[in-house]
């Protein structure tokens, strides 16, 4: 198979488990994917609430979610249950709030004394707080790490290469980024297009709960804290831009006003995304091919329900409710 980020590790694994034997390559790093250029934020809730596009799919990244507490018992990825914030003036705050009431969700509002306890360093003059508990994160690096120590465990195989052909393979997994020289293995991969994101890691500031303000988050991360994102779409250069530093600084010192003067590192990666936010996930015209990409910005939440459903049908079980939804066959009115 090919691809070495969260989606390509987590449905490595899942094969293995289901008794293939699997080699993994990816001519890069494990540390140059764009999985570890993130927050680690497994967000059912706030992607829901922040993203009017996502919020129909709500129902999916729940699911995404409650299948993490096994891949967590299966990996040894530590996981971060203890919530998220929604903070920031009053009037965007009651906006959130409405839009979690939406969604059936119970809205809870803390005061001041309780978020600083959480999130040490939040800005005292933040108007308003909401905790919720539903979204959860986990460490970038530390969970490639485990995932991979897992997989090799399990059996699976690395390459530092990349793919360019079937081969003898039985089944060929394409857990890529956008289009590339992929793109010939699988048609289907043409729909992707790439999403450039910045993010800042801040150094020798005390972190907490992940917050979210307007425009920004700002999130415990590989033993700093990150501050982001920016969203490039059709940027498909991996290489940080210099003045995308300054603007995140900022966002995230609304919040911490720490973070205003510490210092910070930039890094860039590069997403794949599909016309309708969702990844392909499902076998492609190619005979033999199974596509799992494109999971925009939520790669990390979808991982443990695209490798289940990869796993599925590669061994010819039922994928679950939520395959049809995601597979590739979709933007061509065709059944999966």
């Amino acid at each position: 198979m090919a691809g070495a980020g969260a989606l390509g590790l987590s449905t490595a694994l899942a094969l293995a488990d289901a008794g293939f034997e699997v080699t993994v390559c990816d001519p890069a790093p494990s540390l140059a994917n764009a999985s570890a250029v993130a927050g680690g934020m497994l967000a059912p809730v706030f992607e829901a609430v922040l993203d009017a596009d996502a919020a129909p799919h709500f129902d999916l990244w729940l699911a995404a979610r409650d299948l993490w507490p096994a891949l967590e018992t299966r990996a040894g990825v530590r996981l971060d249950r203890s919530g998220a914030l929604a903070a920031g003036r009053a009037d965007w705050v009651g906006g959130v709030a409405a839009s979690m009431a939406r969604l059936g969700l119970h809205v809870t509002e803390i005061p001041g004394s309780t978020a600083q306890a959480l999130a040490p360093g939040l800005d005292f003059g933040v108007e308003r707080v909401l905790l919720n508990r539903e979204d959860w994160r986990l460490d970038p690096a530390a969970a490639l790490a485990s995932l991979r120590a897992a997989a090799a465990a399990a059996g699976v195989s690395f390459r530092p290469e990349a793919v360019r052909e079937r081969g003898a393979a039985d089944v060929l997994v394409l857990a890529v980024g956008a289009a590339g020289e992929a793109a010939s293995l699988a048609p289907e991969l043409t729909q992707l297009a790439p999403i450039k994101g910045h993010i800042l890691r801040a150094r020798g500031v005390a972190g907490g709960v992940t917050v979210r303000g307007e425009g920004v988050y700002v999130t415990p991360a590989d033993g700093a804290i990150a501050v982001g994102a920016t969203m490039e779409p059709g940027v498909a250069d991996p290489q940080p831009d210099p003045a995308k530093a300054a603007p995140l600084q900022a966002a995230g010192a609304r919040l911490f006003p720490a973070l205003g003067s510490a210092p910070c590192d930039l890094l860039a990666g590069v997403r794949a995304a599909s016309p309708d936010g969702l990844p392909l996930v499902g076998f492609s015209r190619e005979a033999g091919v199974l596509i799992a990409a494109g999971a925009r910005r939520n790669g990390w939440l979808l991982a443990p329900l695209v490798a289940g459903v990869v796993a599925a049908l590669a061994t010819g079980r039922d994928p679950g409710p939520h395959a049809p939804r995601l597979a590739p066959s979709r933007f061509y009115g065709t059944a999966s």
